[in-house]
């Protein structure tokens, strides 16, 4: 008789440790899952569409798997102590059970179930929705009591038991897992994802054509110049002024200007005819809010104007698709120019070369929170316009200059340094 029920209830107890085991690895299938992966997945998956359902309402869900574990281990309590008592005597049973189904319970119950569910959430948590869905509805009175003792009780602590998590992620966790996801994007779809990100933190005034390299029409000059200009121009758009660059009176648009050119009637107010308005923005603008005005506007180049209304640049379109895709041929050459590669880390740059520019270009990480090119990086460190060659350090970099004249510098040496060849201060 004893052998009878030695088998039974060992039978009982694998049973429900299979059981806990169930309850256990789905608390941690369900909770692993990725809800981001979950929302694509419940479109052609009927065990996502049935985890989603049961995720909805976590609190039942939880109730429910813990009111599930919890009465399964109590039971196996009982039966181990029964197992024990026979196996032991009575007196010795309560330890030799609890010390016996810890064990079980750790490896077969908990550790082992857990450990392939975090390893496998989807797999898991999909499974385990075509139990847990029918047995949330069969439990639903008692999982109800349950929540409502342990809402109260929440309550009493001072949270509140109706408040749902976040799911929405801020710039920098997106950022966080287009990097972790890495080996699943290819890189240059990474980088345009993390330089959208980007897009926020940077003002046309980063990006932006400066004052000094705009070219445009002077209305000053003779008419000849003017359709030589137009005729030579690279450009798809040139500001017209008069006399003075911030006397901007319009924007040529070169491909119409093909028509002008090819008629015997030039003159100036054709050339205007030939414009249109100009669009001026503040330099302060960041990028995304600027990308979304060009849409809304149905413009493609804008005059960058300081708080003086001052011009002080200009910004097109493409300047802003390039901080995404990266630079367009067109651009290689004049880079080539402005950075050449003078020596083993050493690099002969021009002091007109934006601080973005020569970061994206050589991969450094030269300061962006000040001056925007390398002469206002380099007098803001010398505080004066040298009067013979310089040089000084700067974070991990080491600048001497090689060209200046009385208004700028005009070319700099740059060497990045090793980490034992500076102090940073």
């Amino acid at each position: 008789m004893d052998s009878y029920n030695s088998v039974a209830l060992w039978t009982i107890l694998i049973i429900l440790l299979l059981i806990s085991a169930f309850f256990s690895g789905s608390e941690t299938g369900m909770m692993s899952l990725n809800r981001y992966k979950l929302r694509h997945q419940r479109k052609s998956n009927a065990g996502a569409r049935r985890a989603a359902k049961l995720l909805a309402t976590p609190d039942r869900l939880i109730g429910l798997i813990l009111i599930g574990n919890n009465a399964v281990n109590i039971l196996a309590a009982i039966i181990a102590n029964m197992l024990a008592i026979l196996y032991v005597g009575p007196t010795a049973a309560p330890w030799v059970a609890t010390a016996t189904l810890t064990i079980l319970v750790l490896v077969f119950s908990e550790v082992t179930p857990k450990s392939i569910a975090a390893q496998n959430p989807e797999w898991f948590a999909f499974k385990a929705s075509h139990i847990l869905k029918p047995l949330l509805q069969i439990l639903s009175p008692l999982v109800w009591v349950v929540n409502q003792l342990t809402n109260s009780l929440i309550a009493q602590l001072g949270f509140d038991p109706k408040k749902h998590r976040d799911d929405g992620l801020n710039t920098e966790e997106l950022r966080s897992i287009v990097d972790s996801s890495s080996h699943k994007i290819p890189d240059n779809h990474q980088r345009m994802l993390t330089a959208i990100l980007d897009l926020e933190n940077v003002t046309v005034e980063d990006i932006m054509i400066p004052r000094n390299e705009i070219f445009g029409l002077d209305l000053e000059n003779s008419l000849s110049t003017l359709v030589e200009q137009i005729s030579n121009s690279e450009y798809s758009r040139l500001p017209i002024y008069e006399g003075d660059i911030n006397k901007i009176v319009g924007v040529f648009k070169v491909r119409r200007g093909h028509k002008l050119l090819s008629s015997d009637n030039v003159n100036y107010n054709t050339v205007i005819r030939f414009s249109e308005e100009p669009y001026f923005i503040p330099e302060s603008t960041s990028l995304t809010k600027q990308l979304l005005s060009f849409q809304k506007h149905r413009k493609r180049f804008a005059i960058v104007v300081d708080e003086y209304g001052e011009v002080q640049g200009l910004v097109t379109l493409e300047d802003i698709l390039e901080e995404i895709v990266g630079d367009f041929t067109s651009h290689a050459s004049h880079q080539e120019h402005e950075i050449v590669k003078y020596d083993e880390d050493v690099f002969l740059i021009d002091g007109a070369a934006t601080i973005r520019e020569i970061n994206k270009s050589i991969g450094w990480n030269l300061p962006t929170d000040g001056p925007k090119t390398l002469n206002g990086l380099a007098l803001e460190q010398l505080q004066r316009i040298p009067d013979g060659n310089v040089s000084f350090p700067l974070h991990r970099y080491r600048f001497e200059t090689a060209e200046f004249n009385s208004v700028m510098i005009k070319k700099l040496f740059v060497r990045a340094l090793e980490s034992r060849d500076y102090t940073e201060k």
